[in-house]
């Protein structure tokens, strides 16, 4: 796993300044133990929020920071804790981390809690106290074996150190902290799934209201933010809104910075800490280094497989989530994939779909059976043997399944590279219908669900 330096050219130096997230790591890859940590000003936001604000204060903070959700929707980070209760009378609350992590392409997460995971602790630190809750998970994507280590050994170091347990910093305030392994389903990245999930129960999301803010781990209110998104409040805590604000480029609506990254067929594949604002064109050019000599971009997308396709001409779009809007698709994560001119775009989406169509829960019939519907119409066609009507059926099934269709937004975001990839690759899809004169009516095609 590769994190560059700021500059293009490796030539600027990581600071505390122009990288909150990552200018602790060091340059052999190794993780950031407790001592260095706090030799390089670690705990040093936990202090003060615990000394010199009222949680009420540090909630607001985070608020006028502009802090927004990292693990894709994008959701406001100090809205979401405001919603929680403010009755004094509930005393068990809890705090989720989702480091569930199983979005293709994506693996910002996994770097952070392998080499930084003392940063993730002081942001849950720092948002329980905000939150007044109790207790806290890591909900952790189980192939994470390495981050899994190094987070239970950095939760031991916390507790002996006073950091973590019964009255921290002598404040009178306890939280305890758990590393949970899950047992791999890309479902659990929706928040009410991997409560579920948490619970030992089926990981199917839950119907919403009651959100996780009211009735969220058996039954208590909770909060559920991603890795990232926690690793952000130390520095935010500590260096102030106005810091945080002026991180981002002129234009972009989201503050701070983002780890973005690209991989496939590039020269310099990777990922780094950069401005929100940051044009997808500097990030693939000056960072990745373009495509590998003998490829061409053909597309790309822009934060993670459940993102709609892109062309060459969108690579000067700014990163964040309004730039990447204007061209006709989400951000997502932020990690971007290549697509090279030696791809086969319905080979692509037949492998895609196959993927999401066994991720799915099963719970609502849209994704249950319109996925696999969309794999068996893929393969014919990948195979040469689609019939007349196939592509639009499969432009039907992107509206049957698309935001507000289903029960969560997994089958939206299942047919949003379905959708953009015949809108720009249409060509591609007919080659592989085969000419005849008594075509099946596509909606009479017998479908064998999980076949």
């Amino acid at each position: 796993m590769t994190l560059t330096s700021f500059g293009p050219a490796n030539r600027i130096k990581r600071s505390a300044e122009t990288h909150p997230l990552t200018w602790r790591l060091r340059d052999d890859g190794e993780a950031v133990w407790l001592d260095e940590y706090q030799a390089k000003n670690g705990y040093a936001a936990a202090r003060k929020a615990f000394a010199d604000m009222a949680q009420d204060d540090i909630v607001q903070t985070v608020k006028d920071a502009g802090l927004k959700g990292r693990g894709g929707a994008g959701f406001p980070t100090g809205v979401k804790w405001g919603l929680m209760p403010k009755d004094e009378s509930i005393n068990i609350r809890y705090l989720l981390c989702n480091a569930d992590e199983m979005e293709p392409n994506t693996w910002k997460d996994r770097m952070l809690m392998e080499q930084l995971p003392h940063l993730l602790i002081e942001g849950m630190l720092i948002s329980a106290r905000a939150l007044k809750t109790y207790r806290g998970y890591i909900f952790l994507r189980g192939e994470y074996t390495t981050a899994a280590k190094h987070l239970n050994r950095a939760v031991e170091e916390a507790k002996a150190a006073g950091l973590l347990g019964k009255n921290i910093l002598g404040s009178g305030f306890d939280f305890e902290l758990f590393v949970h392994t899950g047992a791999g389903r890309y479902i659990c990245g929706e928040e009410t799934a991997l409560i579920n999930s948490l619970e030992g129960r089926r990981a199917n999301p839950r119907s919403k209201p009651p959100f996780p803010a009211a009735v969220g781990v058996w039954g208590k209110p909770t909060c559920v933010n991603n890795v990232e998104t926690l690793c952000n409040v130390p520095a935010i805590i500590a260096d102030g809104v106005d810091w945080y604000k002026s991180l981002a480029r002129e234009g972009s609506e989201d503050m701070g910075t983002k780890l973005m990254g690209f991989s496939g067929k590039v020269k310099n594949p990777g990922l780094w800490e950069l401005p929100f604002g940051v044009t997808a064109r500097e990030l693939f050019e000056d960072y990745a280094g373009g495509m590998r000599d003998g490829y061409k971009l053909k597309c790309w997308q822009p934060g993670g497989a459940g993102t709609g396709f892109l062309l060459p001409e969108h690579l000067d779009a700014q990163m964040y989530a309004g730039g990447i809007a204007k061209v006709g698709t989400r951000m997502g994560t932020g990690l971007a994939m290549a697509v090279d001119d030696s791809v086969n775009m319905v080979s692509l989406l037949r492998n895609m779909e196959q993927f999401f169509a066994r991720e799915s829960c099963g719970f609502c019939t849209p994704c249950r059976d319109g996925l696999p519907w969309s794999v068996k119409l893929l393969m014919a066609i990948e195979k040469g043997q689609g019939q007349p009507g196939d592509i639009e059926t499969l432009l039907g099934l992107v509206g049957f399944l698309g935001p507000g269709k289903t029960f969560c937004a997994h089958a939206p975001g299942a047919v949003e590279p379905l959708g953009s990839a015949i809108k720009y690759f249409r060509p591609e899809f007919e080659a592989g219908i085969a000419p005849t004169s008594a075509a099946v009516p596509p909606l009479a095609r017998p479908i064998v669900v999980g076949a």
